[in-house]
């Protein structure tokens, strides 16, 4: 498994101008191997700064990225090998988009490694399969496509390239509710399978809370959490105050737990809850039932 981290990184846009803005200030961050990690953080924090980051887009300031223990930048000859083996996912990458068929798009990647051609096709069934492309339309092309179709042939195409590790920007952005569920449930799948590090950038609690491990939490170029989401969502007021929120169902599940009623408060995805509840109910009846038999 493959670890990639920011030790004390700072970026600074429009350095020396009038514009000049630090995204990031001081940054340590060990994104953990083999797991999802969501980082979140309002408009602004330094989320998309640290995914180019990753990937060599960008050079920090000060501070260094390193992967498996050696800086990217230790050699900026070797950096298009660097971006082969971090792969990012750009926010809406179904704009960039251009070959004239769903296969070609997908094989771009891979052919640009240099890798023979049944290598090639293989890793594009794969990755088709993983983001729940049919073979059908492999043939067609990518802009008779619906969006959220495009979505997934975008992000086939860094799977294909097979990553060690994958950043993914807003991967379900602007997509509806059965939309955002395939795609962030095709990248989990992805996930399980293959055991590669991965990180998703996003806004939203509630989806994190289904599909990520662990959190990173950004203000203002800061770090201010970094643990597992349960212990995250611990700090519901202050992200609340950071323009963020804990997810509904958690709000709903301290709420009950503040009526008096038996229930974890540490509870952020709806299928726990339910369990939680019916095992409840299951347990009230059962003491009911109990009660009744002794008054007969």
């Amino acid at each position: 498994m493959t670890e990639i981290q920011l030790q004390h990184v700072t970026y600074v846009y429009g350095r020396g101008t009038p514009f000049e803005k630090k995204a990031l200030d001081d940054v340590c961050l060990t994104f953990a191997p083999g797991k999802i990690t969501g980082l979140m953080g309002h408009t602004g924090s330094g989320k998309s700064t640290i995914a180019q980051l990753l990937n060599g887009l960008l050079r920090a300031d000060a501070g260094t990225v390193l992967l498996n223990g050696e800086d990217i930048w230790k050699d900026p000859k070797q950096m298009r090998q660097i971006r082969f083996r971090v792969g990012l996912v750009f926010q809406y990458p179904e704009y960039q988009l251009f070959e004239e068929t769903v296969r070609k798009d997908i094989a771009y990647g891979p052919n640009n490694m240099g890798l023979s051609a049944p290598e090639v096709e293989a890793r594009v069934l794969r990755s088709a399969a993983f983001c729940g492309i049919s073979p059908d339309i492999l043939d067609k092309s990518p802009f008779e496509l619906s969006g959220g179709q495009k979505r997934r042939v975008a992000i086939a195409g860094i799977m294909a390239m097979e990553p060690e590790v994958l950043v993914l920007d807003e991967p379900s952005a602007g997509l509806d509710p059965r939309g955002r569920r395939e795609i962030l449930g095709g990248i989990r799948d992805y996930q399980k399978q293959t055991g590669k590090t991965m990180i998703i950038i996003s806004h939203s609690m509630e989806d994190m809370a289904v599909y990520a491990d662990r959190l990173a939490v950004l203000k203002d170029g800061k770090l201010v959490y970094h643990d597992d989401k349960e212990a995250v969502f611990s700090h519901g007021d202050e992200l609340v105050k950071m323009g963020l929120s804990v997810p509904q169902i958690s709000r709903v599940m301290c709420g009950l737990s503040d009526a008096g009623i038996a229930v974890a408060r540490n509870i952020f995805d709806v299928p726990t809850a339910l369990t939680c509840l019916l095992t409840l109910l299951r347990e009230k009846q059962g003491a009911d039932l109990h009660v009744n038999a002794s008054e007969k």
